[in-house]
């Protein structure tokens, strides 16, 4: 896709010609750790009522949970996105890298990627190319941290969640999904 990065211009002093590219600057990083306050919102352990489960057992946190978090720790406005590459769309893939920005310094650097099924999903893939650049971002944060921590995620199933068998209703096939003890076994399986 023809989406390079736009230009951005700064106004603080303390940026050198009050100018910062951030598709190659590294401005900031680890000049100063965050606010108590911030560190302790950033930091903070998940909520297991947040934690969603995917059929093959990968334990995640919705997107929508990590920009709350990130607006509660630096305040909306207080951080953002910047893309540092091109989309890059392949045949079913788009990915893109992205910098996590916040109160004007760079946090970390990741690459989003969405699996799209048909020309008509890429808007949509890349938004959540971008969602996924921003989670992948977060884990240098220490946002969420317990959800690639193998003891953490085997408790988290032993009390929020269960396997079941279900048939697929449409191609009847049979196997075992992850689901949370709360939530009910939805389309496209069936209870077996």
């Amino acid at each position: 896709l023809a989406d390079a990065p736009p230009d951005l211009v700064l106004e603080p002093a303390n940026v050198p010609n009050g100018h910062v590219d951030w598709t190659r600057s590294y401005h900031g990083l680890s000049a100063e750790p965050f606010s108590k306050e911030a560190a302790a919102i950033l930091l903070a352990p998940v909520d297991p009522d947040d934690v969603e489960i995917k059929p093959d057992g990968i334990v995640y946190l919705p997107e929508i949970k990590y920009r709350r978090i990130l607006n509660k720790a630096f305040g909306p406005g207080g951080w953002g996105l910047v893309p540092r590459s091109e989309s890059i769309v392949t045949g079913k893939t788009v990915t893109r890298e992205y910098a996590l920005v916040a109160h004007g310094r760079l946090v970390s650097v990741s690459r989003g990627e969405q699996d799209y099924f048909s020309p008509d999903g890429i808007p949509t893939a890349t938004e959540g190319c971008k969602s996924n650049a921003m989670m992948r971002c977060c884990k240098d944060l220490g946002v969420a941290s317990e959800l690639w921590d193998p003891r953490w995620i085997r408790k988290f199933k032993a009390n929020y969640a269960k396997d079941v068998f279900v048939e697929h209703m449409v191609s009847k096939k049979k196997s075992k999904i992850w689901i949370r003890k709360d939530d009910e076994v939805m389309y496209p399986w069936k209870k077996t």
